[in-house]
Order: C-alpha cells, then structure tokens, then sequence
C-alpha cells in the first residue's frame, strides 16, 4: 500500500506518487475508492503546485461584530431563499417580522435554523409572491399599515443574468436576458412594488443582478422607480456592489435599490481591502461539520485537476482552482450531481462542499441547510452573502432610522 504520512512527505513527492497512482488506476472509478484503498483521503490529494501561495490577511468580519444600529426596526423578507439577506438584518439589529419563500425546500432551511421567525410558505402557505392578494392577506394581521419598518426582496433574478443568458441557444427566443418578458420571473418585480405600495414601509430594498439595470437601457427598472416615486418613496440611484469591496472573501456583484419616505439620505459604506479566498478554506470543515459532503470525482477528472495552477480552469470540465490570495470567483448554484458545479479548492483538486461554498458566503458554519446536495448549493449560490446584507442593513440603519 501507498500509506503516504502527509506530514512526513513534501507535497512536491505526494503529488509524484499520487500521479503515479493515478496513472496505474482505471480513468473511470470513484478517486474516493482508489485513495481510500492506500489509507488516505480524498483531502490527501495535492496539487503539482501545493502550498506555494497562502493568505496571512485579514478574516472575513463576524456578523456578531457588526454593531446593533438596526435597534429593533422591524423587516419583512420576500423571495427569502435560506435567509441571507434576513441573517445580515438579523445581525445589525432589525427585528425579523416575516419571510415570503415558496420552494418548500428552502423554507425548512430557515425553519429549522430559525424557528422563532414568521416563515410564509410551503406547506403550510403559498408564499408565492406573484400572488399579491394571497400575500397581502397574510401579512395584514402581522404589520401595521403604513409599516414603520424596512421591506427587502430580491425577485429571481435568472431572466437577467449571464449566466442564464449563457445556457439560451442564440438562435432561440430566450437569448438576449428576455427579463420582463418572462411569464413569471420578469413580472415579481412589480408584484413587490405593488406589495411595497399597498403596505408602505418605511423604506425598501430591491435586490437584484447587475443585469436588471441594463435591461432595456433601464426602461423597466426606471418604470418600477417611477411607481414607487409616485407612491411618495425617494428613490436612490441603482448601485452595483462587489461583494469583495465589502469583507466578503469573493468576487459577486448585486445591485440594490434603496428607498424610503423618511427624510435621511443612503450613502454607499467604505470600500475594504480584499480577502482571499483562504482566509475560510485553509481550514478544512472537521469531521462533524455540516453540509460538508464532498463529490466523488472520477480519477480521470482529478488527474486533470492535479496538474492545474492557480487561478486556472479545467476546460473540459469548466471548473476553476481558486487562488488562496484573492476572493473566490462567484459563488454558483452548482452542485454534486449535476445541475452546476462549484469551484475547485486552492489547495485540494477536488470541488468544493457545500460548507465550502458556504464559508465563501460568510454564512456561519452552525447554519444548516436543508434538502439534496443540489438544492443545497442552490440556496448557497442563490443568496445574498449575509456579511454583504449586513453592510447594507447598518448603511440603512444609519440613513433612515
């Protein structure tokens, strides 16, 4: 047996032996059997290029270290997802009131990481918001109109974005981001501004992909501006965030539209130095950790994942190895079967967990979701990080209440 002593070997000669190994296996079997047969694991592999660029930075903030400015302002969720958006409000001091979610899956994310929280939907309610009268009965009994609080929502965003773009043929009528034009998606936009309208909150967040303020040259988000403006609402101009300009260890932009009808100004918080993506992924999550269950690739993949340096994308299977000293490329809603992939970690050719991705999110690592992998990496991938939402949530703190 191979019974390579990871701390006695250079990762320069566990590599040579790993390949070797490789070399002698069948291309097609579970790299988890071949190593597990010479006594290791699958976070034994290493690179041809190991250990060669490491982060001695900053770690991304707590959501306990933001300051509590939020002071009990009540906030109302919509298109919830597993409640990253609702985590950075929690976390500055909001008081959560209710959450609107519809994918029955999701909704068991937040029930069982917050039970205390009013969630709105399946099975229990629709929690579709495209079904405004519905949601409007439900949360009459709950909030006072006007609501002397904050409402946020960030309607799916897959008509708008590249991403989505990007698995449309171009010959076909999905191509060029058809946002508004999709039958659903593109319409919850304007059932959140008519919620917003009939409830009036103090103020709103509309959160989104980049993609939603380009659409049309901005004739649909501008229509949507016009209705709140009318509706007495000082509107700001749309802003794109990077999440990596905010303590986030990885690259991902959101747009958010902020308004209110109370005096006070929004003002975009300070930008912060960058933090790699090693910052949260030198430590590997322990034995006991949560949604920390790691693909079985086949051999024939991680061998073409061992020779790939830094920064650099296996083509055939589209995967990226990270790099230890710069933020994450955007967290997707891959996942182990399918229906997507997560990116390849720095240090181990394999891609990463759940929990990974997690960390790469600043979700903490005793929230737990729910559901198949898949889906678990779609409530990842889906959602706002929550040390972004809490920048946000204190910038509105301080700017209406």
């Amino acid at each position: 047996m191979l019974m390579i002593n990871p701390d006695s070997v250079s990762p320069e000669a566990r590599f040579l032996k790993q390949k070797a190994l490789m070399d002698r296996a069948d291309a097609f079997a579970d790299i988890c059997d071949v190593i597990e047969a010479e006594g290791q694991t699958i976070d034994d592999l290493v690179y041809a290029k190991s250990r060669a660029i490491s982060w001695n930075g900053a770690q991304p903030p707590k959501l306990s270290s933001f300051a509590k400015v939020g002071s009990g302002v009540p906030v109302v969720s919509f298109f919830t997802g597993c409640g990253g958006m609702d985590l950075g409000f929690e976390a500055v001091g909001f008081s959560h009131q209710a959450a609107f979610e519809f994918n029955e899956i999701f909704c068991k994310s937040l029930r069982v990481n917050r039970p205390s929280w009013k969630v709105f939907g399946p099975p229990y309610q629709n929690g579709d918001v495209s079904k405004t009268d519905e949601i409007i009965a439900q949360l009459s009994p709950v909030i006072q109109t006007p609501f002397e609080g904050v409402f946020v929502g960030g309607p799916p965003c897959q008509p708008f974005s590249i991403a989505a773009n990007q698995r449309f043929s171009k010959s076909g009528e999905n191509f060029k981001r058809v946002g508004f034009a999709h039958a659903k998606n593109g319409n919850l936009l304007f059932n959140f501004v008519e919620i917003v309208v009939h409830f009036q909150p103090a103020a709103f967040v509309i959160e989104n992909v980049p993609g939603l303020r380009d659409l049309d040259g901005g004739e649909q988000l501008n229509e949507a501006i016009a209705i709140l403006t009318a509706a007495g609402y000082n509107v700001e101009e749309p802003e794109v965030w990077d999440a990596a300009d905010y303590g986030v260890p990885q690259y991902r932009q959101r747009m958010f539209v902020v308004g209110s009808r109370l005096q006070g100004r929004f003002e975009m918080p300070k930008k912060r130095d960058h933090i790699g993506a090693g910052s949260v992924l030198s430590d590997l999550p322990g034995p006991d950790a949560l949604n920390h269950e790691t693909r079985r690739h086949k051999v024939e993949s991680v061998a073409r994942y061992m020779v790939l340096d830094y920064g650099k994308r296996d083509q055939l299977g589209r995967v990226d190895r990270l790099t230890p000293s710069r933020p994450s490329k955007t967290v997707i809603a891959g996942g182990t079967n399918g229906g997507g992939r997560s990116h390849l970690h720095p240090e181990i050719p394999r891609t990463l967990s759940v929990r990974e991705c997690a960390r790469l999110q600043t979700f903490p690592d005793d929230y737990k979701f729910i559901g198949p992998t898949a889906r678990q990496f779609t409530q990842v991938g889906n959602a706002v990080p929550p040390v972004l939402a809490a920048t946000l949530a204190t910038q509105v703190a301080k700017a209406f209440f």
